[in-house]
């Protein structure tokens, strides 16, 4: 099976120790990756034997839309994001989809599943003081797409800060 999973950037940001590539995170649920996974082995196959990155295999017509639903928002070089995501996950993802149809599908997937405005329509957007339980968030999501997702949090002084959505 696979995992996708859908990151939200500003908590990406705010618990690193150096800044974001922009100086304003953006404000949407964006792709992290789509990882193969394996019920038999708790650790996901990585950096298979696969075919290297080949960025002409991502562009043209994929660019202008990977840059809004995989960005890098770390360091802004989203190139350099998708090619570490296609050598690490993507190349054990070849038996099932090729690179063209890794990204494709990623980004399909992020379009049908837009957890920003699935939690915007349940009244669950950033707040500098409201917080909000595990079940308000996933309760929305499982409504709207009919799959319940995992959430992940990081923690940044004492509070839990909602960084992935996993499908």
């Amino acid at each position: 099976y696979f995992q996708f999973v859908q990151q939200w950037p500003p908590t990406n940001c705010r618990v690193r120790n150096k800044p974001c590539s922009k100086p304003r995170p953006l404000q949407i649920f964006t792709i992290h990756g789509l990882w193969p996974s394996n019920y038999s082995n708790p650790r996901r196959p990585s950096n298979c034997a696969g075919s290297p990155f080949n960025f002409t295999k991502v562009y043209p017509h994929m660019r202008s839309k990977l840059k809004i639903s995989w960005p890098d928002v770390e360091s802004g070089n989203d190139t350099k994001f998708w090619e570490g995501e296609w050598n690490k996950h993507g190349t054990c993802s070849e038996e099932r989809l090729n690179q063209m149809q890794y990204f494709e599908r990623s980004h399909d997937m992020w379009m049908s599943y837009n957890i920003t405005e699935i939690l915007k329509n349940a009244s669950i957007v950033p707040h500098p003081t409201q917080t909000w339980k595990y079940s308000d968030i996933v309760s929305p999501i499982k409504k709207a797409t009919g799959r319940t997702p995992l959430l992940r949090c990081k923690y940044d002084k004492s509070t839990q800060l909602l960084h992935e959505v996993v499908f």
